[in-house]
């Protein structure tokens, strides 16, 4: 429904037809009646009719009430002497009155007719509710008509009416432009708040947003401009990574390349070397031969890890049961630190996810793996799973002394580590998992004292039943 559409038809309809129904209106009355004095009479015969009226509503309103009372349909308040101190001043004359009974209007907030009647021993109040007829006002009213007839014999009635129609014409058609101008300004301000903030992002600040708090079609864009902003800066962010990920990949594979040139001959040669019988001094040989080849053999790890970090795995997605996933994962790493305590908080009827099961694993792996050095033999790690929008996530807590701001400013970045004989791959590779598998990785506040990671996952989409009637 185009609710803001309808409403400024609305609004310019009452802004255009109410000014000049009110125009017309008022002119006529008022130019009839302004020719003669005959509106003064009229409002004299019609006060005086009023008062006629409401007199004998008056006398009405009182016999019934009188014989309602006197017949016991009506349950009287009764007043001792002790209560009058109390009691309102209509009663408290009323008894010092010395009459035997009495009627009184009340004020006008209760509009209620009073009967008082002396009794053996105090007072007796019966009420009635005038409804819609105020006779207090109406006698108010009556005064002031009779002051208004008075003063209206007095004067030129033609010149007061003449300026009295036009300050009410003036009147209304200012009212008419202050409600046109207040309702430009806010059709106006919104679009050009959403213009400057279009600006902005086409001049490259992905920051801009935009206040929001309204509830029809314009605050609707502000919203959808809030989001894609939102959108646009994590995908810029997420392309800087990996374009960074691009160049440090070339990198790995350079590296890779160059020492796996010269480690092969020079363990070919020490094997040789260790083989061949009969030389002098073989102890010492072997001795160097195996230092060289468990260096031979460290460096090649380091080859493996950054060509492990610079290949492209093809990703097979499929749908996969997190929770599964996760209580697989902590299994196979509880044996491995006895010492640690693992707690899992499992989601109920969590969604499965759209991903490669060899990249979750690795993952998982790597931030388990990671929690457990962090927090030491005798602390603890804590893994959490649910859904956020249209995302799946992991949360992986440890109690270790969590991440300085150092490390958190270069956390995902490669060849960087805090760990002692770490090459800072590990966290990297997550994450380039992460992203290849349509997520993330991002850093949380840790729930046990310690650092905290979530990962998240896209929610597999649901089955469609309609295309497959035999399932």
């Amino acid at each position: 429904m185009n609710r803001l559409r309808n409403r400024l038809v609305l609004l310019f309809v009452a802004a255009t037809l109410a000014p000049v129904a009110a125009t017309v209106w008022i002119a006529g009355s008022l130019l009839e009646h302004s020719l003669s004095y005959s509106t003064t009479d009229q409002v004299d015969a019609l006060s005086k009719a009023l008062e006629a009226t409401g007199r004998e509503f008056y006398q009405r309103s009182r016999e019934s009430l009188k014989q309602d009372a006197q017949a016991g349909r009506l349950t009287p308040r009764a007043y001792t002497p002790a209560d009058l101190p109390e009691a309102p001043p209509a009663l408290r004359n009323f008894f010092e009155s010395g009459e035997e009974e009495r009627f009184v209007l009340s004020s006008d907030a209760d509009n209620r007719l009073l009967y008082m009647v002396r009794r053996a021993g105090g007072v007796s109040l019966y009420h009635r509710d005038l409804g819609g007829v105020n006779l207090a006002r109406l006698a108010e009213q009556f005064r002031l008509a009779r002051q208004a007839v008075e003063k209206s014999r007095a004067r030129d009635l033609r010149r007061g009416l003449l300026c009295t129609f036009g300050l009410l014409a003036a009147a209304v058609w200012v009212v008419s432009l202050a409600g046109l101008v207040l309702l430009a300004h806010r059709v106006s301000r919104p679009i050009q708040q959403l213009t400057g903030g279009l600006a902005r992002l086409a001049s490259g600040d992905l920051s801009a947003r935009l206040p929001e708090g309204r509830d029809d079609e314009v605050g609707r864009a502000l919203r959808a401009f809030n989001h894609t902003a939102a959108q646009l800066e994590q995908s810029r962010d997420r392309l800087v990574y990996l374009t960074q990920l691009a160049s440090w990949q070339a990198l790995a594979r350079k590296t890779a390349h160059e020492l796996k040139n010269s480690l092969t001959p020079i363990r070919l040669t020490m094997e040789e070397l260790l083989a061949r019988p009969g030389q002098s001094d073989r102890a010492f040989l072997a001795q160097a031969a195996r230092i060289v080849v468990e260096e031979v053999e460290s460096l090649e790890r380091r080859v493996r890890a950054f060509s492990e970090f610079a290949a492209e795995p093809p990703v097979r997605p499929v749908d996969l049961d997190v929770n599964a996933a996760v209580e697989e994962r902590v299994t196979l790493l509880r044996a491995a630190h006895p010492g640690l305590t693992y707690q899992t908080r499992l989601a109920v009827s969590l969604p499965q996810v759209r991903a490669d099961e060899d990249l979750l694993k690795g993952i998982l792996t790597n931030l388990l793996e990671n929690a457990a050095e962090a927090a030491g033999d005798s602390g603890a790690v804590l893994v959490l799973t649910g859904v956020e929008g249209a995302q799946v996530f992991v949360e992986v807590h440890d109690s270790g002394p969590g991440l300085s701001e150092e490390a958190r400013q270069t956390l995902f970045e490669p060849t960087i580590s805090f760990k002692p004989g770490g090459m800072g791959l590990g966290l990297s590779i997550a994450r380039k998992n992460a992203l290849l598998a349509g997520g993330d990785i991002l850093l949380v506040k840790g729930a046990l004292g310690g650092a905290g990671f979530r990962v998240l996952l896209g929610a597999a989409p649901a089955p469609d039943y309609a295309a497959h009637p035999g399932r």
